[in-house]
């Protein structure tokens, strides 16, 4: 097993929440700041919350703690405290997921929230120069239409965006009905990428790929369970954002050393290491690269191939993706 510091690797996050990194400091200062009531008894009883069964209970939480998100400075503030916490981690490119239907359905204007992330990497860029960009995610649990009335009114402004993508309640709740959503942001220059394959079975990942044509699958740990899908993966070269620690928390798996990562490596699947939501979840992403490294015994050749994974795995330009390779090839 490896024993270097994994901050040092250089890699790319491509699986990150944005509303997934509210700590709950800062949960109670926005709160205050914006004059929120927060349903919790103190900030220690809000902590205790961060324990979950499954995805759902998680995803109460995490709605309920957005609700102190109101100005374009709090988005700022947001992703620029994240992105602070990823440098130092050794992240050198992000692509930040944001959900702007759980912000408009509170009335925050879509454009506010835009700007407040992109005035982050602006400062990110600046600072440290870390690449990257943002992915809209559509809450799958609410109908394709509201979906489509949300990718519109940013229309004018696909060029703020790298791509989109769907998270929320995975089961019951087909890909099918976005899958004119996903042509119109194909129509505006935009990626495609979806989660499936964590609490749902392959079935949702197929679907996925077939009715969404996503090209990259966020999370995909249950593909495993379909021989036939693992051969299109590896063959397509579809990457796979995992999140060890998101899926021991939410009991994915019982235990990380019975994590899927290792198997995935082995059968030349494109896996790359990611946090989710780590406020939630136990770790931003040097926690998550340290955690598997001990539990599934992996050395220098597999955290090497994991970041390369994740660099050749983005949607950054042929030339930074060649100048991060140099650099994981000379870590």
């Amino acid at each position: 097993m490896s024993e270097r510091d994994t901050r040092t690797l250089p890699k790319a996050e491509l699986h990150l929440h944005v509303e997934g990194t509210l700590e709950p400091e800062m949960v109670y200062a926005l709160a205050e700041k914006n004059g929120i009531t927060l349903p919790f008894d103190d900030i220690d009883d809000l902590r205790s919350r961060y324990s979950f069964e499954s995805l759902q209970p998680f995803l109460d939480l995490y709605y309920a703690c957005t609700d102190v998100l109101v100005t374009r400075d709090d988005f700022r503030v947001l992703a620029g405290a994240y992105l602070e916490k990823a440098h130092a981690d050794g992240v050198r490119h992000v692509e930040m997921f944001f959900d702007p239907q759980a912000h408009t359905a509170r009335d925050v204007a879509i454009d506010d929230v835009l700007d407040g992330l992109l005035d982050a990497f602006a400062e990110a860029k600046a600072t440290h120069g870390t690449t990257g960009g943002l992915i809209l995610c559509f809450l799958r649990h609410l109908p394709a239409a509201e979906a489509a009335a949300t990718l519109e009114s940013v229309a004018h402004r696909a060029s703020d965006l790298l791509a989109v993508g769907m998270d929320s309640s995975e089961v019951g709740f087909p890909a099918a009905p976005f899958a004119p959503v996903y042509a119109r942001a194909r129509e505006l220059g935009l990626h495609c990428v979806g989660h499936a394959g964590e609490e749902g079975d392959p079935s949702y990942v197929w679907a996925a790929l077939d009715e969404l044509k996503v090209e990259r699958v966020d999370h995909g740990v249950r593909s495993l369970e379909d021989d036939a899908l693992v051969a299109r993966l590896v063959e397509q070269r579809i990457p796979l954002t995992v999140c060890p620690l998101s899926n021991l928390r939410l009991q994915v798996v019982d235990d990380l050393r019975e994590h899927p990562l290792r198997r995935m490596l082995d059968l030349g699947l494109v896996a790359t290491v990611n946090s989710d939501d780590p406020a939630y979840f136990g770790g931003y992403v040097d926690a998550n690269f340290d955690a598997v490294r001990t539990a599934l015994d992996l050395d220098d050749d597999a955290l090497r191939t994991l970041a390369r994974n994740s660099i050749t795995g983005s949607f950054a330009d042929d030339d930074r993706k060649a100048e991060l390779l140099a650099e994981v090839d000379a870590w």
